[in-house]
């Protein structure tokens, strides 16, 4: 009768076992994760990692895996796109303003074998690269104005930095993705007021300036314009005296009689005699 009884005992431990055994040889290698198998803490192999152009469900190697259980066991890592964030950090401009600055960088782990054996963990990668990142944002910063961040020249600027940072995050086996500035601020108070200040004084001196060119090329323009007239009247008068007299004469009698038609006509009244020598072209006489 015990003997009976311990039979399924017996039988309940060896599943137990084998079921024990099974989890620690299988294991589901799923699509977000890369997975470092370590035998004896000695990196043995890589499964599911990152390929560039890979599609999800097609092309990675995420699935069923077996390893030796007790001897390997298995580092997670993700293969998603991660995030360093960075803020308020003080960067000081070439124009001597403190700014307070806020940024972010994207990294994706593309090494995960080396990722592990340098820095173990995500994590510790992210705590390694934030203050070689924040390195790289002011050395980058500081080479330049403030006036470069509100211009077409920031995204060259987040361009260096990401160029700057890669340099660093290749020894962990990270691609940094990208780099973005959120936004730049000066401190509150007397630093932004006086920073302000110098901004006003600069435009309005850059203002003055181009409106003292303009007035320049403006005089020249016109000088030039009635040396050129001149000219032409000069070289109509001698071609044709007679005709350079009834065309001025014309113009003459336009002027007076008939006026300016986009102004008010007044009502005043000339009378001259017609031998007057004004009148000579209604003559039909010249000189």
């Amino acid at each position: 009768m015990n003997g009976v009884m311990t039979r399924p005992m017996w039988f309940g431990a060896a599943a137990l076992v084998i079921l024990f055994l099974l989890l620690n040889t299988v294991s589901i290698v799923p699509e977000t994760k890369q997975a470092v198998i370590l035998q004896l803490e000695q990196p043995v192999r890589t499964i599911n990692q990152w390929q560039r152009g890979e599609q999800f469900g097609r092309t990675t190697g995420a699935g069923l895996i077996a390893k030796v259980p007790f001897l390997q066991r298995i580092v997670w890592v993700d293969k998603r796109v991660l995030d360093i964030e960075l803020e308020n950090q003080p960067v000081l401009s070439t124009d001597q303003l403190r700014l307070e600055v806020d940024a972010f960088a994207r990294f994706r782990v593309i090494d995960p074998l080396r990722m592990v054996v340098t820095a173990g963990t995500e994590q510790r990668v992210a705590d390694q690269l934030k203050p070689l990142f924040g390195s790289a944002l002011r050395a980058e910063l500081g080479k330049r104005p403030f006036a470069s961040l509100l211009s077409p020249e920031r995204t060259a600027v987040m361009d260096n930095i990401q160029n700057g940072l890669q340099r660093y995050a290749s020894q962990y086996g990270v691609q940094i993705v990208d780099v973005r500035i959120k936004h730049a601020d000066l401190p509150d108070g007397s630093p932004l007021e006086s920073a302000l200040q110098r901004m006003r004084t600069a435009r309005q001196q850059e203002a003055t300036t181009i409106r003292a060119n303009g007035q320049k090329d403006a005089q020249i323009i016109r000088a030039e314009a009635d040396a050129r007239a001149a000219q032409i009247y000069a070289q109509s008068f001698n071609k044709d005296p007679q005709f350079y007299d009834f065309w001025r004469a014309m113009q003459s009698y336009r002027t007076t009689f008939i006026g300016d038609p986009n102004q008010k006509q007044g009502d005043t009244s000339i009378i001259l005699s017609p031998d007057n020598d004004y009148l000579r072209e209604f003559r039909g006489k010249s000189r």
